[in-house]
């Protein structure tokens, strides 16, 4: 059991001391890994708290009660993969239930909201994120949720969570924000007004692109005693390693993404004067970036002419990379879609690593030059 303190210790404190005061038999400073699936009984009735790892598992228990002090939620889940967090918070909702989900989201979301639609009889609609009227005349009696992300992926517009939450609540719906870009460090999601905050954990959490994982963080009490009777039934929970990989990670998250912004502040500075660059989408903070290249640069052999950067699908680890949402992460949107949303084949996407900036501006600089083309 962790120590009493006398005071609300802070963010960075809560994730430096994660896993620490838990050991009381050995005194260990880091978390323990308990690997064991089973766990033995003295007697009928007599439980030492834990019984099958599926159900509550000792790393994971330490790991999702740091998770749900980080957004300041009552209770938190950790699952295999952001996939998975998706999937344990629609376990909720049923055939005939309808849901508005912004029309800028992650390509896998879009992907599984299709297949709930087609197979499952969930209605959707999309909203804009900026038309609050839009968004009051989407919400009807049969309405059980709005989904958002913010900054949304890979536009990075801003949604105002307090305004979404005031209109959604109104008509007796859950709000529930993708939080993986900003993570609680920017923005604590559920003190602004959502009642559920999800995250990809693979990516900022996790910050090492070593692991799968995801993260669902509950306001309520009741909303986490429905999900965790449907996680115990679905069983998408996180490994032990993979908990405890998660829990190490998570003591380096508010220096890894102080790091990152700095970079992507002098990226975005780099970008926005430079001539192969004709837009740049930033939302003031974290480390995501998004910009679209002029005409006259060939995009694979920028690719191909990069040293330090690396094209990837994935984001938010301690390398930077650099995706091509229409050939990536969207590829699965129709073109009609990608056309609407602005996923053009010249929209790069942008995730600032650890590295030297003037090591990053160098290499962004010579891949631009090189793969300019004389029109």
């Amino acid at each position: 059991m962790e120590s009493h303190c006398t005071w609300k210790k802070k963010i960075d404190t809560i994730l430096a001391q994660a896993g620490n005061r838990q050991d009381n038999v050995t005194g260990a400073i880091s978390m323990p890994l308990y690997f064991s699936t089973a766990y033995r009984h003295h007697g009928l009735g007599e439980s030492t708290g834990y019984d099958y790892s599926r159900m509550n598992q000792p790393t994971r228990q330490v790991l999702e009660e740091v998770l749900a002090k980080l957004e300041n939620g009552v209770r938190a889940f950790g699952l295999s993969s952001g996939m998975a967090a998706i999937q344990l918070v629609f376990t909720q909702f049923k055939s005939g239930n309808h849901i508005v989900v912004s029309d800028d989201l992650y390509g896998g979301s879009f992907r599984f909201f299709d297949l709930l639609s087609q197979q499952y009889g969930i209605e959707f609609s999309q909203w804009n994120g900026q038309d609050f009227d839009q968004l009051a005349q989407l919400l009807t009696e049969k309405t059980k949720a709005v989904w958002i992300e913010t900054p949304s992926n890979p536009m990075m517009k801003v949604i105002d969570i307090k305004k979404t939450a005031e209109l959604t609540h109104q008509n007796q719906a859950q709000l529930i924000v993708d939080n993986t870009f900003y993570t609680p460090l920017i923005q604590q999601v559920l003190d602004e007004g959502a009642d559920i905050a999800v995250h990809s954990a693979t990516k900022y959490l996790s910050g090492h692109n070593d692991i799968l994982a995801g993260a669902v963080i509950c306001k309520d009490e009741q909303t986490a005693e429905v999900l965790d009777k449907n996680l115990i039934t679905i069983g998408s929970n996180i490994s032990p390693f993979d908990s405890w990989l998660l829990l190490r990670s998570l003591k380096t998250l508010p220096i890894r993404l102080k790091k990152q912004q700095e970079n992507a502040q002098q990226l975005v500075s780099l970008f926005k004067q430079s001539k192969a660059v004709t837009n740049v989408l930033y939302p003031g903070k974290g480390g995501m970036i998004s910009l679209y290249t002029a005409k006259n640069i060939k995009i694979d052999t920028f690719l191909k002419k990069l040293e330090v950067v690396s094209f990837a699908e994935s984001l938010g680890g301690t390398e930077t990379l650099v995706t091509v949402p229409a050939v990536q992460t969207h590829a699965d949107l129709s073109e009609q879609q990608r056309q609407k949303t602005g996923i053009t084949d010249n929209l790069l996407r942008i995730s600032c690593g650890l590295e030297d900036s003037d090591d990053l501006i160098k290499d962004f600089k010579q891949a631009f030059k090189q793969a300019e083309s004389e029109e």
